[in-house]
């Protein structure tokens, strides 16, 4: 069963395309990587999917149906550059907003909720943390809490969009084992992905994309130097954990 297809989405901003003929299908259970340089749209298409921002067209269906009807089985996990980390909150806090679809808005969290909330901080390895200001946490504590609050969704299509920028050894080794065990089980993972060197380790499907999709499907067949020379617009070379344009 296809957990998620996307038909023929294009995204304009200021009046230019920056996404076009954006059509794919993502099976249940998979791991994908949407892989691309700078200014492809990788991050603009997770968005335009989960109608953070709009659309010029296209269709989104989460398990044959509109993604409104489904959108409660969706988890996201942002840029950390787009969360405000001085707003006066701690990290039990943020990982109980994971939960506002079960305790509903403005309603006070429950004694089970915070029993989930200190439970997935602490898978994260966060749980000693749980009343810290998110504001003091180091990026790689600020991600974790992030992967606790997606952990407190039950989601079961997830969104992550650059979940390993800027974060130390430990923390990538966490979010890898966490993203592992959602696909055991069952669950789709679709990840915003920029070291081409990791590429073939983490993921079993990867779309490649520059504003339009270059190649989908699974990794160990699209994941060439071809295609990825399609994709960067030149040649490319491999170095330990980066990549670099020539």
């Amino acid at each position: 069963m296809n957990a998620l297809e996307i038909t023929n989405i294009k995204v304009n901003y200021h009046k230019q395309t920056v996404l076009e003929n954006v059509s794919f299908h993502v099976p249940e259970g998979s791991l994908t990587g949407i892989v691309g340089p700078n200014g492809a749209g990788k991050s603009t298409l997770i968005k335009a999917v989960l109608e953070l921002i709009p659309k010029h067209s296209g269709a989104v269906k989460v398990y044959e149906q509109s993604f409104r009807q489904q959108k409660h089985l969706i988890g996201y996990v942002p840029q950390r550059n787009e969360v405000d980390w001085d707003f006066p909150t701690n990290a039990r806090d943020i990982v109980l907003m994971g939960r506002y679809r079960k305790i509903g808005f403005f309603k006070r969290a429950k004694k089970r909720d915070i029993e989930i909330a200190d439970q997935c901080l602490d898978k994260v390895g966060m749980l000693d943390f749980a009343t810290r200001q998110i504001s003091q946490l180091s990026g790689g504590q600020q991600q974790r809490v992030f992967l606790a609050r997606a952990l407190a969704q039950d989601a079961s299509i997830y969104f992550m969009d650059e979940p390993f920028s800027g974060v130390d050894a430990a923390t990538e080794k966490a979010i890898i084992h966490l993203m592992k065990e959602w696909k055991n089980e069952g669950k789709t993972v679709l990840v915003v992905h920029h070291d081409l060197q990791t590429v073939e380790e983490y993921f079993d499907r990867v779309l490649l994309l520059n504003k339009v999709p270059i190649e989908y499907g699974e990794t160990q067949t699209v994941f060439t130097m071809d295609n990825l020379e399609r994709t960067y617009g030149g040649k490319i070379s491999f170095l330990e954990r980066a990549t670099v344009l020539t």
